[in-house]
Parts: structure tokens; sequence; C-alpha cells
């Protein structure tokens, strides 16, 4: 039994910092984040759609996610009006068939992140997205913050980690679906087995890909 203390108290030793952020941001539900986060959104709904921040609101999920404290690293956030998507049609009139005339309960591909993403990358056109991650939502906003790379920037160029991002082919990489929450909405989270029928990328290319023989002149 006394083994077990020691082993258990020596385990609680070696938690750094970042450890506890992560444990008390895994209980949302706690009086401590409640008051932080109600507190928080009536901040986030004063402030610009895109506005930027000065550090990470959330340190540990951010240097998971590539973000690190130096000089060609910065954070905006991003809000992004929750629900499903209308369709802009004037008096929601739609010239076709029945089958098309759905206005309102319309759901848009991607998910809300990578419409956070994309934005941020559209008001930063110098800048390139890394990733993000969620920090609060109300009613009516989910709130996100996204890490973003200067890739004209020395420190970023001569770093051998990041400087990948520098390349002219990571251009608006948010915009095509490369960032973690864009690859999810094309169901790029799934490996192995389950992942046959998205080689590609593309179901229908994977499956056009096995349905037709293709007999090439020299072959």
């Amino acid at each position: 039994g006394s083994s077990a203390v020691l082993e258990r108290s020596s385990h609680v030793q070696t938690m750094g910092a970042y450890k506890y952020v992560e444990e008390l941001w895994k209980k949302k539900q706690c009086d401590v984040l409640r008051y932080l986060l109600r507190v928080r959104a009536w901040q986030y709904r004063q402030q610009t759609k895109v506005c930027r921040c000065t550090r990470p609101t959330r340190h540990d999920k951010a240097h998971k996610l590539g973000f690190k404290a130096k000089e060609g690293y910065c954070i905006y956030r991003s809000a992004v009006r929750r629900g499903s998507r209308k369709r802009p049609n004037h008096r929601g009139v739609v010239y076709g068939k029945p089958k098309n005339q759905g206005i309102n309960k319309m759901k848009f591909a991607r998910n809300l992140q990578a419409v956070a993403e994309e934005r941020v990358g559209k008001k930063c056109g110098n800048l390139r997205v890394l990733n993000s991650y969620w920090v609060n939502q109300d009613a009516t906003y989910k709130y996100y913050e996204v890490i973003c790379v200067d890739p004209s920037h020395t420190v970023i160029r001569n770093d051998p980690r990041i400087r990948w991002i520098c390349a002219p082919t990571h251009k608006h990489r948010e915009c095509r679906g490369l960032t973690s929450s864009g690859r999810k909405s094309r169901g790029l989270r799934h490996k192995g087995h389950r992942a046959n029928n998205l080689i590609g990328a593309s179901r229908r290319a994977a499956w056009k890909r096995r349905n037709n023989l293709s007999l090439r002149r020299y072959r």
C-alpha cells in the first residue's frame, strides 16, 4: 500500500504546468471554466470577427499544434456564426425542380473551424495558416484561434522544422482542405482498411478507377 502511495505521489510530481492546464480545459463544466468562458464570451462579442491576439488563450493546445513563442508566429481569433447554411436565394425562390427548393435546412460541407481558418487566411494574405483550435462558444458564435506563420520572416525561413510552409505550394492551404480541420471534412481522418475508398482523397475517383477498364495503346 505504501509503495502504491509513493508511486502515485511521484507521478503527480512529474506533471508539468501544461499538463495541469490541459486537465483544467478537459473539465469545461467546472465552476472555474464556466466562469472564465462566460466572461471571455462577453469580451469576444465586443471585438471584431477576426482580431489579432497578443498570446494564445490555450497555451498547451497551441504548442501541441505547432505554435512557438518566437518571431514569425502569431495568433488570430475568428468568430463564426453557428448553425446551418441558409441558401442565399432572393425571397427564397428557387427557379428549378421541387427537389432543389430547400432554403433553410441546408448543411455546409465543411466544418465551422475550417471556415474560421479560411476567414483568417483571407484577412492575412501574407501569412500561412498552420492550425487552429476551439476556445469558446455562445448561442450565436463559435470562436477559434488560428495559428499563423509568416513565410517571409528570416527566423521561419531558417528553421528546418517549419520552413516547409514557406514553399509556394502551401499558399492558402486552408482554402484547399490541407489543414487538420479541412482534412477532417474531406474524410481523411481514417487510416488502414477504413480508408480503402479514400485513396486519392476522393470516393468517386476511387470508385471510377476500380470500375473502369483502361486499355492504353502502348502498355
